[in-house]
C-alpha cells in the first residue's frame, strides 16, 4: 500500500514531467560533507560541460561576503522557507546544521533534458531523495575527503568557521561519510585536477546514454 510519502514523491515526479516536452530529465546531482569540494568542481562542470545550467538551491543561512542572491544561493529567511514547503515549492529539502535549512526549488529542475541538463550542489540526504525520485534520470556522485583530518584543514583554512561550527561540520561529515555507497560514484578528492577530470568523464558518459 502506498504510503503519504511515496504519493507526494510519485505526484511530485509526475508534475515535473509534465512539464518536460521530451518526457525525461537528466538531473546530475554532486553532494559531499562540507568542505570536500563539490563547489570547485560544480564551477568545472559548468565550464566544460555544453548547456549545463546550474540550480540556485534555497537556504536560510547568511550570505558570506562574496555571495549574491539569486546566483550562489537564493537567500531567505526561515518564515519564507517554511512558506515554501507549504506551497510544496521544494523539491527537497533538510535542516542541514541547527536552524539552517536548505532545499532545491522544483522550478530549478523541471526542464531539464539531454540537451539542456541540470546541476545539483545539495547536502546529502537531499540528493539520496533526488535519486530515489528519479532513478536513471539523475546521476548523483558524492564527493569524498581523503580523510576527515584533511577535511577539518580545509574548512579551517577557509577562515568562516568558529571552532563550534567546524566541530560540528566534522560531526557532520563523520555521519555523511557513511552514505557514500548509497550514490552512483564516489570520486575522492585528494588532487583536485584528478577529481575535475574524473567527474568530467562521469558526466559525459551520463549525458549520452
Amino acid at each position: 500500500m502506498a504510503t503519504h510519502e511515496n504519493r507526494t514523491e510519485q505526484t511530485t515526479r509526475t508534475s515535473l514531467l509534465a512539464t518536460n516536452a521530451n518526457g525525461t530529465l537528466k538531473i546530475i546531482v554532486l553532494t559531499a560533507p562540507s568542505g570536500a569540494g563539490k563547489t570547485t568542481i560544480a564551477r568545472r562542470l559548468l565550464e566544460v560541460i555544453p548547456g549545463l545550467r546550474f540550480s540556485v538551491s534555497a537556504t536560510t543561512r547568511p550570505a558570506r561576503a562574496h555571495e549574491t542572491d539569486g546566483v550562489h544561493y537564493h537567500f531567505v529567511t526561515t518564515e519564507r522557507f517554511r512558506e515554501l514547503i507549504t506551497e510544496g515549492a521544494l523539491l527537497e529539502f533538510e535542516e542541514v546544521y541547527h536552524g539552517r535549512f536548505y532545499g532545491t526549488l522544483k522550478t530549478e529542475v523541471e526542464q531539464s533534458t539531454a540537451e539542456a541538463p541540470v546541476l545539483l550542489d545539495i547536502d546529502v540526504k537531499g540528493a539520496l531523495r533526488v535519486k530515489n525520485l528519479y532513478q536513471d534520470e539523475a546521476l548523483t556522485i558524492f564527493i569524498q575527503p581523503p580523510s576527515l583530518e584533511e577535511l577539518a584543514r580545509r574548512l579551517s583554512k577557509r577562515g568562516t568557521e568558529t571552532p563550534e561550527t567546524l566541530k560540528e561540520r566534522v560531526q557532520t561529515a563523520t555521519r555523511e561519510l557513511n552514505y557514500a555507497p548509497s550514490f552512483d560514484h564516489v570520486v575522492v578528492n585528494e588532487v583536485l585536477e584528478i577529481a575535475v577530470e574524473e567527474t568530467i568523464e562521469l558526466v559525459r558518459s551520463f549525458l549520452h546514454t
